[in-house]
């Protein structure tokens, strides 16, 4: 391969790590900044930035769907800064930057993912990591790495009738639903904010009890769900991400999952992951001892994932698998 055809592929890498990263409000620390200084410097021109802009800031998906106006303006300000002092001025950077500076701040904001196939998942999200006395307004690293390994594991929900507890912002959910083909998909939540914001995320996704697969947001809580109610909703996969963060709600989550492993012998058990980020090994060990209390074993599902979304690699996050 020619070396021009590399430098050409290599531009285009970056320009999506750039993008993916924008779009998902990345820390601003983690995107590839040297490439863009080591190109202006050998360039000595704006091209590189003109090309960056057009998958960020200038990008159709971000009129429709835009980060937050403060990491907006930080972005902007971060290339303006990086721009070659012997290059002339870019005016559509300082035109771009001008737009967010005359921008009001908001509490919400959208984030948007990229997958494989094409298109991306957009979520309208809290700018605040806890709000309204909940964590899911946000999107966490266990959503998205559950998103992850259903995108590798596609089978484990094809066809399949899908349950999520604690489905937060939707991204798990609205990736299976978008690339794994499942017979319908049940969203579920118990918070009140959560719940609106679920459902008009489902909506802005184009998923609805219409669409294939057929797609609702429920509302289910896990103290008072009955086993009428679990059988009614009759999921053959049930999935959950972060949501083993306090020793109250994950006694709350074990006699759900217990109530959901109570079928009758003569039918199949659902298939059951549950991906957490271990922040507190006393949590989380405390759950896994509460499972196999209530009688409910448990498999570590190792091996790598696919690297589709960008977030906090570095994580300490394990997926089970429940079984009786």
């Amino acid at each position: 391969m020619a070396l021009s055809e590399q430098k050409t592929m290599k531009t285009a890498d970056i320009l999506s790590e750039f993008r993916a990263s924008f779009f998902a409000m990345s820390r601003l620390a983690s995107l590839p900044w040297t490439f863009v200084e080591d190109d202006l410097l050998s360039n000595e021109s704006s091209e590189f930035i003109s090309a960056l802009l057009k998958q960020t800031c200038l990008h159709p998906l971000c009129r429709r769907f835009p980060p937050s106006v403060r990491f907006r303006r930080m972005f902007l300000s971060e290339l303006i800064r990086r721009e070659a002092a012997d290059c002339d001025p870019l005016d559509e950077l300082y035109d771009a930057l001008a737009e967010v500076l005359g921008a009001e701040e908001e509490t919400e904001c959208y984030k948007s993912y990229f997958l494989p196939g094409g298109g991306a998942v957009s979520l309208l999200e809290n700018v605040a990591l806890i709000s309204e006395g909940t964590t899911g307004l946000v999107t966490w690293e266990a959503a998205l790495y559950l998103a992850e390994w259903a995108l590798d594991h596609r089978q484990v929900f094809a066809g399949r009738s899908v349950l999520e507890l604690g489905s937060g912002a939707g991204l798990t959910g609205i990736t299976i639903c978008r690339s794994c083909r499942p017979h319908s998909f049940v969203f579920s939540d118990c918070h009140s904010t959560v719940l609106q914001k679920l459902r008009e995320n489902v909506r802005l996704n184009a998923l609805s009890e219409q669409t294939s697969p057929a797609a609702r947001v429920h509302e289910l809580d896990w103290t008072t769900a009955t086993e009428d109610q679990l059988a009614e909703i009759g999921a053959d996969t049930v999935i959950a991400a972060d949501v083993v963060y306090d020793p109250e709600v994950a006694v709350s989550l074990v006699k759900l999952l217990s109530k959901i492993l109570s079928r009758p012998s003569t039918q199949v058990q659902p298939e059951i992951l549950i991906c957490s980020t271990v922040r507190n090994p006393e949590t989380y060990g405390g759950f896994k001892q509460q499972l196999e209390n209530a009688g409910i074993h448990h498999e570590v599902m190792t091996g790598a994932v696919s690297s589709v979304f960008p977030y906090n690699r570095l994580a300490a996050i394990e997926l089970i698998k429940l079984y009786r």
